[in-house]
């Protein structure tokens, strides 16, 4: 398959399909020695399809099979998502015969299928959000992307730039792997901010031995808005999992804070003992050396392998966010966690000790893993930043949908990213934070309809003449 296949603005975002499917066919009576004729060669087919079955793998990925090629027969064996051999989550849906039958879509549902206003690539694959950051003038989102189809696998960093975290363009890519410390996939990462205006970019590569290091990446050019040229630092990596950590396990540094001490900490994720969620902390003054400090910033037993760990300060009486190296009297720290086991993204309010470099949470009960999530739905790996334009902290989440990798292939994308959220404490119940879309949504209002005196009682309905909508989304999506 060409690695860089051409992609125009007349190519159609999915791989077109027959507009008017032909209808089943009606079955008619026969006589009885047929039926039972016919029974015996059915049930002998089916014996010998289930052997076959069970010795096949997975279909190769093919994203451009022609429209009049069947589609592949659905398993009764479940085989192992894409990515778990890699040490990743299962990052696609391969289809269930037992869970879930393709769909026999159209062209129209497929159009219809493609959002209006989330984040999503032109074509393939996507997940998680990466390094999110404001710089001249221009937001910036990187993401976990595929060249090559719309299933996971050779991930790459798409980048794309905004200037209301709502109308993007697509630029070259960030950062593709084309090292031996990177070159099974360039995984998740965060940006920090420099106080000197430098952008420092930390991220997960799986090694030549699937191995989890943690590299640098800075920008080309920091004139530049676009930040469209990366350079990898020369010694990479930066970070090896250290004596006791599974190799696999290892994963997604975090934007990094400074201490009292006038040094930089990072956390990653990982695990202990096979069931414990660990969040470890490096300390470093350079970027390019640390220091893994003793114990760890904080571990939930039964909770399995962290990954997409997420940690920054709240204030306790306000309505901006902080930048992540805030701390001291008035603040929370809010620690969240993607976990691999139940692909949920949960999180807990509590104390951090600089000195320490030990969090807290205020309720043990609803600790990390056993309590608030950040969403309810289908969504993962979230990652928050500090816009030191408007003092807002900003959450992104990547939206895995529930379609088989057929229906993928078939359509030419997978998943979307979640309408930006800006994040505050709630210091009306001191227990969560409180989650609302980017005001910058806004723009895409045309007109509006206030409604007035009006009263909501338990179990009531009221109608609301709201016109006609195009396009219709619940609040938090």
């Amino acid at each position: 398959m060409d690695t860089n296949p051409s992609h125009t603005s007349s190519d159609p975002p999915y791989t077109p399909l027959p507009d008017n499917p032909s209808p089943a066919r009606i079955r008619r009576p026969f006589n009885g020695f047929a039926a039972i004729l016919a029974s015996l060669i059915f049930l002998l087919s089916l014996v010998a399809l289930i052997i076959n079955q069970s010795q096949e793998s997975l279909p190769e990925q093919n994203q451009n099979r022609s429209p009049s090629t069947p589609r592949p027969t659905e398993s009764f064996s479940k085989p192992e998502p894409r990515g778990v051999a890699q040490g990743v989550s299962p990052k696609s849906n391969p289809s269930f015969f037992s869970d879930k039958v393709s769909y026999n879509w159209t062209n129209a549902m497929f159009s219809w299928q493609r959002t209006a206003y989330h984040f999503q690539p032109e074509k393939n694959w996507m997940n998680d959000p990466d390094g999110p950051l404001f710089h001249k003038g221009w937001y910036h989102l990187f993401y976990q992307y595929n060249p090559d189809s719309a299933v996971w696998g050779n991930i790459t960093w798409g980048h794309a730039v905004s200037t209301d975290l709502i109308h993007w363009l697509y630029l070259p890519f960030a950062m593709v792997p084309d090292h031996w410390y990177d070159i099974n996939g360039v995984w998740t990462g965060s940006a920090t901010l420099l106080p000197d205006g430098q952008i420092m970019m930390l991220y997960t590569g799986s090694t030549n031995e699937s191995v989890q290091v943690q590299n640098l990446a800075y920008p080309a050019n920091l004139s530049d808005p676009l930040l469209i040229d990366w350079v990898k630092y020369p010694n990479n990596p930066v970070i090896t999992p250290p004596n006791g950590t599974e190799t696999d396990e290892f994963r997604d540094p975090t934007t990094a804070w400074m201490g009292p001490d006038g040094t930089w900490r990072i956390t990653i994720g990982s695990r202990h003992n096979k069931s414990v969620g660990i969040s470890l902390v490096y300390q470093t003054s350079n970027f390019t050396t640390y220091e893994l400090l003793e114990g760890v910033l904080h571990a939930v037993p039964g909770t399995g392998m962290w990954e997409c760990v997420d940690f920054y300060p709240v204030a306790i009486n306000g309505s901006t966010g902080l930048d992540t190296s805030a701390h001291g009297a008035g603040i929370k720290h809010v620690l969240k966690a993607s976990l691999d086991d139940t692909k949920r993204d949960h999180y807990a309010i509590g104390v951090y000790d600089p000195v320490t470099d030990k969090w807290t949470p205020d309720n043990p009960k609803e600790d990390v893993g056993i309590g608030l999530q950040v969403d309810y739905g289908r969504y993962y790996a979230s990652k928050t930043f500090y816009d030191q334009n408007t003092q807002r902290r900003i959450l992104w989440g990547w939206i895995n949908e529930t379609d088989t990798e057929t229906d993928d292939l078939d359509k030419g994308w997978a998943s979307v990213q979640t309408i930006p959220r800006k994040v505050l404490y709630d210091n009306k119940t001191g227990t969560n934070i409180l989650q609302w879309p980017v005001e910058e949504i806004e723009s895409l209002r045309l007109r509006s309809t206030a409604f007035t005196e009006i009263v909501v009682g338990p179990g009531s309905v009221v109608p609301l003449d709201i016109g006609q909508a195009t396009q219709v989304c619940s609040p938090l999506v």
